[in-house]
């Protein structure tokens, strides 16, 4: 191949890649003028400011201020709204006090509502919530907005549910779903959520039974930039991570979409999710979202969108979503197994394959894969063990994550480029067979096992015309080769980035995989690029300027603060008091109060519970201070039928954020909280003997009645938690520097009383 057509190429499959990436997500331009009629991310910004210029957790006083706004701006718009308060505990044994904001758009015709739904506490108890879910909020104020300027009345009544308590348990959801009367008008529900402050916002739905009607329906709507792949939703479906429209759908049977963004993940629940560092594309791309389907669906008939069936589905530049039947997929891999063969049969023949240079091919496959599966596998472990600090990042991305990633896909590329640099005298045909058969392999195990990856398939087809091109001539069209290549750059190319963005740095073994796999995609014109060793030493060299690039980047600035923690720890009954820290690089400011790396490994192994069950890394003597304790009353202890009933009072005396409650292993019967029965399924699956948190907002006591055999002696540990350390006039503890935050996803700046009570 001469030099052009490979520069060309080069740069053609370069353009598709960044193709790929540019159409997931409208472009912004400030102050652009936008009629009345239509979404304005500009007028939802302004929102945004307004609603995250102070933590808003359930209990902060600027929650209040947060829920007073969202309310006086939805009657601006000539709605009339209604709160719903009350006290839920859900699934996850997390008792609040919601208070959700409603609203209604009358429809012109009976039928199901269509239900549009974001939260509004920010997570406790320093984030600004930005993004998560101010964002989301702002996106319904602004779309409503512009939609009742159209001066059109829909067919369907709009719900409009800005619930509470999302970040304890879903708890908003939970009230409206269990207790209010319009649950039963709801036929479907839009939710706007965030997982980090930018990136393309991933459409998710939720459903009971197949996802046909939902998909079909989408389609038809015809959002302008959708971004949603039956992957992404079968991997949502095996996570833990629930949305507010979780709970529709487990309790109320009622389906919907989530639409997303995580990237920038660094930012997730932690102070920096500010007005500044959410991203106005992607703000914008969530308006892109609503008003479509704001319009269709509240146009349409929403009352019958169950379905058995499910499909395939995947976006793609130009063609925007394509779909296609579950039922479709073994025959396609039948197919392409088929077409294969046949093409085998006709190499044989034309003597363009032989056996031996087929079997040669595997060496470079296999050692492509190995080579790159390992450093993508151990990346992350070698990453924190030459940056300590970064074990302090929980969420584990990093704030230079991105460039790791650029970093090891140019390594996965080196190796690649190296690899067939070195078995370049074999013809391309015989090449080919190899990664054919490792996809082809691929794509059976998906068909059987992940159905929502079936779509891998897709480019296997344009491979194999590339295959058949390679057979019948000896110099095939460059161009001709790119163009079969680029469905391959177009479906896959996204995935390199999105699985460590979305699940961390320690998925980067899926983007070094990917990256080999969409190489072996695009083997039919790498082949005949004739200085395969010159691009493995230049893809090396970026590799190495972006682990440079990360390595500058990789220390704590104003931009990029670094997470600490400090917690001053009361055992009431020891009379003995700690200072404790969930950082495992201490900052300078922890260090004033934790100078030895040591850990009281009782108290590191039993303490209040955390997102990602983080335990104590270090822990010092502290000074006691006359931190009240909680009054704790014994209200009832018999025994009836074998069964004994235990009810107490936990009463605080001093301001408190947080009271959660462990047992000894014990089998719970049956407990309330409040009056709040825990569910059967909560109490059968409790996780190190938590019984129950209570986030506490304007209800002091908490009364607790258990019920357990009678033959099982009961302890439990209480443990009251303030977020105040750094104002309790009976601490000095300064404020951090600006190159630090408060550690998400702990509890933290916290002074936390432990009390133990026995039932003999």
């Amino acid at each position: 191949m001469k030099k052009t057509p490979t520069l060309l190429t080069l740069l053609l499959i370069i353009l598709a890649t960044y193709w790929s990436f540019r159409v997931l997500l409208p472009q912004y331009h400030e102050g652009e003028a936008v009629a009345e009629t239509e979404f304005s991310t500009d007028r939802a910004l302004q929102h945004v400011k307004e609603i995250s210029k102070e933590p808003h957790g359930v209990g902060f006083p600027a929650h209040t201020t947060v829920r007073n706004y969202i309310t006086a701006e939805l009657q601006k718009l000539g709605l009339e709204t209604s709160l719903q308060e009350g006290y839920t505990a859900g699934d996850w044994g997390n008792l609040s006090k919601a208070e959700n904001i409603l609203a209604r758009i009358k429809g012109s015709q009976p039928g199901k509502a269509l239900l549009i739904l974001s939260h509004y506490d920010s997570n406790p108890h320093s984030s600004l919530g930005a993004s998560d879910a101010g964002s989301g909020v702002a996106t319904i104020i602004e779309g409503v907005r512009a939609f009742l300027k159209t001066n059109t009345t829909p067919k369907n009544d709009i719900i409009i549910l800005i619930s509470d308590a999302e970040e304890l348990g879903l708890n908003g959801a939970d009230l409206f779903v269990d207790k209010h009367e319009w649950l039963k008008d709801v036929g479907l529900v839009l939710n706007f959520e965030a997982r980090g402050s930018g990136g393309p916002s991933y459409m998710l739905m939720e459903t009971n039974r197949g996802n046909s009607k939902l998909i079909s329906e989408f389609i038809a709507a015809n959002p302008e930039f959708p971004v949603a792949n039956s992957l992404a939703y079968s991997i949502y479906k095996m996570l833990p991570n629930d949305t507010d429209l979780t709970v529709f759908r487990e309790d109320g049977d009622v389906e919907g979409f989530n639409f997303a963004f995580i990237d920038d993940h660094f930012d997730y629940h932690t102070q920096i999710d500010n007005y500044e560092r959410l991203d106005r594309n992607t703000l914008a791309h969530q308006g892109s979202y609503l008003m479509p389907l704001l319009n269709y669906f509240g146009n349409s008939d929403i009352s019958n969108l169950k379905s058995l069936d499910d499909n395939v589905y995947f976006n793609v530049p130009f063609f925007k979503m394509v779909s296609y039947p579950f039922s479709w997929i073994m025959p396609m891999l039948g197919i392409a197994i088929l077409v294969f063969i046949v093409l085998l049969i006709s190499g044989f023949r034309k003597k363009v394959l032989n056996g031996k240079d087929i079997l040669k091919g595997f060496i470079p496959v296999l050692f492509t894969l190995v080579l790159n599966g390992i450093v993508g596998f151990y990346s992350w472990q070698f990453l924190k063990w030459v940056y300590p600090a970064y074990n302090d990042i929980l969420h584990g991305f990093t704030y230079n994550g991105h460039a790791y990633i650029f970093a090891f896909t140019l390594f996965s590329l080196s190796t690649c480029f190296y690899a067939y640099y070195r078995f370049r005298v074999i013809k391309t045909a015989n090449l080919l067979v190899a990664p054919f058969i490792i996809w082809i392999i691929i794509c059976g195990l998906v068909a059987v096992y992940l159905k929502g990856a079936a779509f891998f398939i897709i480019p296997l087809y344009s491979f194999l015309v590339a295959f058949y091109v390679h057979i019948n001539q000896k110099n095939p069209d460059a161009f001709l080769l790119v163009f079969l290549g680029i469905p391959a750059v177009f479906i896959f190319a996204p995935f390199v980035q999105m699985f460590p963005v979305g699940l961390g740095l320690k998925m980067m073994v899926a983007s070094t995989l990917l990256t080999t796999l969409i190489f072996f995609l695009l083997l039919p014109l790498v082949t005949k690029y004739r200085k395969k060793g010159a691009l493995a030493f230049l893809s090396f060299l970026l590799f190495a300027g972006y682990m440079v690039s990360a390595h500058m980047h990789s220390g704590f600035t104003k931009e990029r603060p670094k997470p600490t923690s400090l917690l001053y720890v009361l055992d009431t009954d020891e009379n003995t008091a700690k200072w404790a820290t969930y950082e495992h690089e201490l900052s300078d400011w922890t260090s004033q109060y934790i100078t030895k790396k040591s850990a009281d490994s009782i108290l590191s192994k039993k303490t209040i519970s955390s997102k990602y069950g983080s335990n104590f890394t270090y822990t010092n003597v502290a000074p006691l201070k006359k931190v009240p304790k909680p009054t704790i009353e014994i209200q009832l202890d018999t025994i009836i039928n074998a069964v004994r009933t235990v009810r107490l009072c936990v009463t605080p005396n001093r301001p408190i954020n947080r009271l959660e409650v462990f047992t000894n292993e014990v089998d719970i019967l049956k407990a309330d909280v409040n009056g709040i029965e825990l569910s059967e399924y909560f109490l059968q699956n409790r996780y190190g003997g938590r019984l129950i948190t209570n986030y506490i907002s304007d209800k002091n006591y908490t009364d607790i009645t258990l019920e357990i055999p009678q033959n099982q002696e009961l302890e439990l540990t209480v443990y009251e938690a303030s977020n105040d350390l750094l104002d309790n006039g009976l601490f000095s503890v300064p404020p951090r520097k600006e190159d630090q935050i408060p550690m998400p996803f702990v509890l933290n700046d916290a002074i936390l009383t432990i009390q133990k009570v026995k039932f003999e």
